[in-house]
């Protein structure tokens, strides 16, 4: 293993329920009602333009407005985040091994750079689906996470927290985890996750015995 490649909402962060309370006021006027099972079923993991569309039939500068309206109360919203428990640790363990580490992720840009900025985290690399032109399930920006590293999928080791992130990064050929911060075990062994873990603890406690994921 020579890298690690995570996904960022509901990932390094539990920033899903902040997520869930700006899609509630904002879809509140469309007479949607945002609760964590539809929140799950149609926004957990997909980008802003799918959302709006597939909701509310908006596209263009309407839906332009919407989205700018749920990502700066977002913000609004995300400014005393924690990280998930044993990532500092995770991220320890990866820089005494020499190890790379990147972000791949489905947010805009100005929010990534939020929660990073929130988390003191600054990582070898981050990708961007709204950079790359298709987010995920696409493997695509899982791609070229690996393109930039120089690394072939074997040699590194993915963490998602939804079915779409995981399928993505399984589709580029990356062993990947599943996080149960916001999804069923079952959704994310179903789309692919090789194991499913509760935190970045119980993954680095794994790691520290031995336990591997790539093949």
């Amino acid at each position: 293993m020579k890298a690690l490649l995570l996904d960022l909402d509901g990932t390094l962060a539990d920033t899903d329920p902040l997520h869930r309370m700006a899609w509630a006021e904002v879809l509140r006027p469309y007479g949607i009602r945002v609760d964590p099972a539809f929140y799950r079923e149609h926004i957990s993991g997909r980008l802003n333009p799918e959302i709006v569309r597939d909701l509310l039939g908006l596209e263009g500068e309407e839906a332009k407005r919407l989205i700018e309206g749920k990502e700066a109360l977002f913000r609004e919203l995300a400014q005393n985040l924690e990280p998930t428990p044993g990532l500092e640790e995770l991220l320890h363990w990866v820089k005494k091994r020499g190890l790379a580490w990147g972000v791949v992720t489905n947010a805009p840009r100005e929010n990534a750079l939020h929660v990073l900025k929130a988390l003191g985290l600054v990582p070898s690399l981050l990708v961007l689906a709204e950079e790359v032109g298709r987010g995920k399930p696409d493997p695509l920006p899982y791609r070229l996470a690996l393109e930039h590293l120089g690394i072939a999928p074997e040699e590194a080791l993915a963490f998602e927290d939804s079915p779409s992130g995981v399928k993505s990064a399984v589709q580029a050929g990356i062993p990947t985890l599943g996080l149960l911060t916001g999804h069923l075990e079952e959704a994310l062994k179903a789309s692919g996750a090789r194991a499913v873990v509760r935190d970045f603890r119980e993954a680095l406690a794994h790691l520290e015995n031995g336990q591997v994921w790539v093949q």
